[in-house]
């Protein structure tokens, strides 16, 4: 399987920095510059998560606490993070997938088939959705939808609503 690519732009954005921040971590030596396509420098997916993660542990706790945002703002429980895998557990049923999403680390279990099935790898682009206690993982890149469920899944019972 070959390496996920990301412009610099991209990788910014997952990191939650700006693209002159990326450029100075390159020229710093902290985060490799590669070419990708049509000439453009790019950011291999592993060393983008080596970087995010690194990120993570130095940044401060985000305030707000339970239900609230940095600005304390009321966040719905059906919250979407786009990120990037940090790292995979496999077991022979389950996976285990960190998946950083700017400041916030998310940790999702699914099977081990859908890990497989999906491709993951460290340095995926994923959007990670959490409803209660239940985090989901599909692929995707930064400023791409995806796919919903109707408000209604048909295992939620009255309670949980």
């Amino acid at each position: 399987m070959s390496e996920t690519l990301y412009r610099v732009s991209e990788a910014a954005a997952l990191v939650g920095v700006s693209d002159d921040t990326v450029r100075r971590w390159a020229d710093a030596g902290r985060l490799a510059l590669v070419p990708g396509p049509g000439g453009r420098l790019a950011v291999v997916g592993s060393e983008l998560a080596r970087v995010a993660s690194e990120q993570a542990a130095h940044a401060a706790p985000p305030r707000g606490g339970a239900g609230g945002d940095a600005s304390g703002a009321v966040v719905s429980e059906r919250n979407r993070f786009t990120g990037i895998v940090t790292a995979i557990v496999r077991d022979t049923v389950m996976a285990q997938v960190d998946v950083q999403a700017g400041p916030f680390r998310v940790v999702s279990l699914i099977s081990r088939e859908a890990a497989d099935e999906l491709g993951l790898e460290v340095g995926s682009p994923v959007v990670a959705s959490a409803k209660a206690t239940n985090v989901s993982v599909t692929l995707g890149r930064l400023g791409e939808t995806a796919p919903t469920n109707d408000d209604h899944d048909e295992n939620e019972n009255e309670n949980d609503r």
